[in-house]
């Protein structure tokens, strides 16, 4: 029996020696021992390669500004383990992660005796997150954030109210498959018959596999740039824009997030809002719409968490995702010096991440960190130019520390550290000794 929360986290992150099973019937298996908490839950469901998590807190954010209870389940976690389960924003305690995990590791353990094989440790605690907010009644939404992929995601097993699919890029290739319609039908695979599903998908081929999906279930179809539309946007300290639906327009709307694809991110999150205002399930107004999304922030995306030094962490861990920061520093950080801190996975496209940022970087540096897939230094300057403005630092301490005194004394520079969401955990946690800084 598990008693302790260090003990819980042992026996959970244990369940990694199994991998990644796709599929459902482990899940299905587990929700029908415990009594379907997934039918007792309202949700929302949240696919894509980038920006789901952003989506997420954007949602949250104005559905609590109008006086509602949310839940979310997001991965990976920056801070603590435990936000990956919270209510509010506010991640569950470490005494309810031992009461989840007492609910569930039994289950697990007869699971594994079956034909079916053990749960992995992702649906685990997918299991837990639904075993919680189902039997919390005094939570009013829950947002579901997909692991990875959708059709086969653990997550997968809920019937939600509303289905997002934010974007799609080449980012689990291994697993989801090598061309855009293959990856675009994986992550449709969470529209569900009846369910309106919303997206900020931009590439064709994409578009043209979830709208056939769409109408194969009867899913009303709203895309960013034929549906609902962002107008007039500019940036300043953040970004300002309107969304403009079929029946309305949402004015003055800001973000403290800044970039582009936050805007795009944004939009979303009114699109689901205002459908589901429409549909009764919310009552919402324009006022609270607004304050939701300017309180928004998602710690690890573009965070600046120092303005002098200037130091911006971000995670930005697929082609996809450089792409979109790339263009953020260009429109924010105009004039500056950037000087950037890189660090990834070895099974990502880094040829094409390290490319982007070497057009943008004053000085590059790769470094690596304790994770069993994480790129080495070595990797990472293989993938590069090789020129003069590239070095390698193996301890990702040092280079932070080196990093920091670069642009210490250079109000005209900034440092970017960026990579793989677990590196930028690690960078966080740690730059909490200054500070100044967080």
């Amino acid at each position: 029996m598990i008693h302790t929360y260090d003990e819980a986290l042992t026996w959970i992150h244990s369940r990694l020696r199994l991998g990644m099973k796709p599929g459902l019937s482990r899940m299905e298996w587990m929700m029908e021992r415990l009594g379907h908490p997934k039918n007792k839950i309202k949700a929302i469901h949240v696919a894509g390669t980038n920006g789901k998590g952003s989506t997420v807190s954007y949602i949250r954010n104005i559905l609590q500004e109008a006086g509602y209870t949310i839940g979310t389940f997001t991965s990976p976690y920056i801070e603590t383990f435990n936000e990956r389960i919270s209510v509010n924003g506010k991640p569950i305690s470490n005494d309810e992660i031992v009461s989840l995990l007492q609910r569930i590791k039994p289950l697990a353990e007869e699971l594994e005796k079956t034909e079916l094989g053990g749960p992995t440790e992702f649906e685990v605690i997918t299991a837990m997150a639904l075993y919680y907010f189902g039997e919390n009644t005094e939570i009013d939404f829950v947002l579901m954030e997909v692991g990875l992929g959708g059709r086969l995601d653990s997550t997968n097993v809920i019937n939600p109210l509303v289905s997002i699919i934010t974007s799609i890029g080449f980012d689990h290739m291994n697993i989801l498959g090598d061309t855009i319609e293959e990856i675009a039908g994986e992550k449709a695979g969470i529209i569900k018959p009846n369910v309106p599903v919303i997206t900020a998908v931009a590439q064709q081929e994409a578009i043209e596999v979830i709208s056939n999906k769409a109408i194969e279930e009867n899913s009303p179809f709203f895309r960013l740039g034929q549906d609902f539309f962002i107008l007039d946007h500019h940036s300043n300290d953040g970004e300002v824009f309107k969304v403009k639906t079929q029946n309305k327009t949402f004015q003055n709307l800001q973000i403290s997030m800044k970039g582009t694809h936050q805007v795009r991110n944004a939009s979303l999150a009114v699109m689901a809002v205002h459908l589901l205002q429409n549909s009764g399930a919310i009552q919402v107004g324009d006022s609270e719409l607004a304050e939701g999304l300017e309180k928004t922030k998602w710690i690890g995306r573009f965070e600046e968490i120092s303005k002098n030094p200037l130091v911006i962490l971000d995670g930005a861990h697929n082609p996809e995702g450089i792409n979109s920061l790339t263009d953020t520093i260009g429109t924010h950080l105009k004039g500056k010096e950037i000087h950037i801190i890189f660090s990834a996975l070895s099974d990502k496209k880094l040829d094409g991440m390290i490319g982007q940022l070497e057009k943008v970087a004053k000085t590059l540096t790769f470094t690596t960190f304790e994770y069993p897939r994480a790129a080495s230094t070595g990797e990472l300057y293989a993938n590069s130019s090789a020129s003069e403005q590239i070095d390698t630092v193996d301890n990702w301490q040092e280079a932070v520390e080196g990093g920091l005194k670069r642009v210490s004394s250079d109000e005209h520079a900034a440092l970017v550290i960026t990579g793989s969401l677990y590196f930028i955990s690690e960078v966080r946690s740690y730059l909490k000794k200054y500070k100044s800084l967080i």
